[in-house]
């Protein structure tokens, strides 16, 4: 069996998520779709509307046959890091190409400016270096940077496209072997905050959640069954959908019973963060007003939602070392028939523990993630917090 893997949040799974791994298993003629997905906390730094078991679930009811879990530390960073560890997960599981959406859908751009990054890296670094002391976002800087190295053929100023180029430069880097492939985001943009029907923003389908309390029929239009089911079961059994605002009070706590020393252990806090944040939270009485009042061109919102999850989770500078090292496990979340008869076909070909219970597992990324799944737990009241702790220990969803 041939397998071709996909990069994934699924937060939630909508229709456009189906297309992409409809249209993956076309492209790639593969047996075997493998989604890594993030697990409790977000690349953009947000928590997940619902948990990853419910969300592993709605894919692999449609069109996913195995959902593996991206470990935390790689999850909640910036694109280069959130890319390497989704491309060595899948590289361990033995994928023989990755598909992703893009606004761009051709895959010559993003291989051809990757040479033309290659063959001027210390010009880009020189760039980029100048462009962040002019006090520039990572994110405009790199951009301008690649414009100055004369990288003009792919338009990075959108957000899959930017996401792409960096899975292209992992897989160069550390899986040359896989081969990339893209398919053309269809309809709506990846930032759009307004359901357009029935391909629509993982964005716009949150907001509208959060806004309403319920799944509307908008919402329900943008979504297949599973997810919806996935959808009315997590409110059902859990009261709540996930955001932010619900962790504000944590942070309140930690912010004032943390020294400014100690602030600048928190993976992320640099240059004086610590003492802004400080301040900050003594007039702020929402998650809102606090990122309204610490966010500058610099702190842009992502990066300070990083920073906030790394606080909560208490992930600490000296943890950063894992960045830098080989992804060490696979952690299986669910799978179908399909998924497993692949599964069992690479079992002898594949070099990295594949996780399925806890107790097979001692290593510091580990830790890591189970210390980010309690922290995702803390909105929830006492039973449900605990019934959802113990859902970790239990096997991977079989659908």
């Amino acid at each position: 069996m041939q397998a071709s893997g996909i990069i994934v949040e699924y937060n939630p799974f909508h229709l456009g998520h189906d297309f992409h791994a409809t249209q993956a298993r076309k492209k790639t003629g593969a047996d075997c779709i493998i989604a890594v997905m993030s697990g409790p906390f977000l690349q953009r730094g947000e928590p997940a509307i619902m948990d990853k078991w419910e969300r592993a679930r709605s894919a692999l009811l449609k069109s996913v046959d195995l959902v593996v879990e991206l470990p935390h530390l790689f999850a909640v960073q910036h694109g280069d890091y959130f890319s390497k560890g989704a491309v060595e997960t899948l590289d361990r599981l033995n994928v023989s190409s990755i598909c992703f959406g893009s606004e761009e859908g051709n895959i010559a751009p993003f291989i051809n400016s990757h040479s033309k990054w290659e063959h001027n890296r210390e010009n880009f670094d020189e760039h980029l270096t100048a462009f962040l002391d002019e006090g520039i976002s990572f994110p405009e800087a790199s951009r301008l940077a690649y414009r100055a190295i004369g990288v003009d053929e792919l338009d990075l100023s959108q957000p899959n496209n930017i996401l792409g180029y960096s899975y292209v430069k992992a897989i160069k880097q550390f899986a040359p072997h896989i081969k990339p492939e893209t398919i053309t985001r269809i309809e709506s943009e990846y930032h759009d905050e307004m359901i357009k029907g029935k391909i629509s923003s993982a964005t716009s389908i949150r907001k509208e959640i959060h806004k309403q309390g319920e799944i509307t029929e908008g919402v329900r239009q943008a979504l297949p069954d599973s997810t919806v089911q996935s959808l009315h079961n997590y409110i059902k059994d859990k009261g709540k959908f996930h955001q932010f605002e619900d962790y504000f009070p944590l942070i309140q706590h930690l912010l004032w019973t943390s020294s400014p020393e100690e602030l600048r252990q928190i993976h992320g806090v640099e240059e004086g963060l610590e003492h802004r944040l400080l301040s900050s939270i003594n007039s702020s009485s929402s998650f809102q007003e606090m990122m309204e009042s610490v966010k500058t061109k610099r702190y842009t919102w992502t990066r300070l939602q990083r920073i906030f999850v790394h606080l909560i989770t208490n992930t600490r500078k000296k943890d950063s070392y894992l960045l830098n090292e080989p992804v060490p496990y696979v952690r299986i979340l669910g799978m179908n028939k399909r998924g497993r008869q692949y599964l069992s076909e690479q079992k002898k070909n594949i070099e990295v523990p594949l996780v399925t219970q806890l107790k097979q597992i001692d290593h510091p990324l580990f830790d890591i993630d189970l210390k980010a799944q309690r922290t995702y737990l803390y909105p929830l009241l006492g039973k449900q917090r605990v019934e959802s702790y113990h859902r970790e220990k239990l096997p991977p969803l079989f659908v």
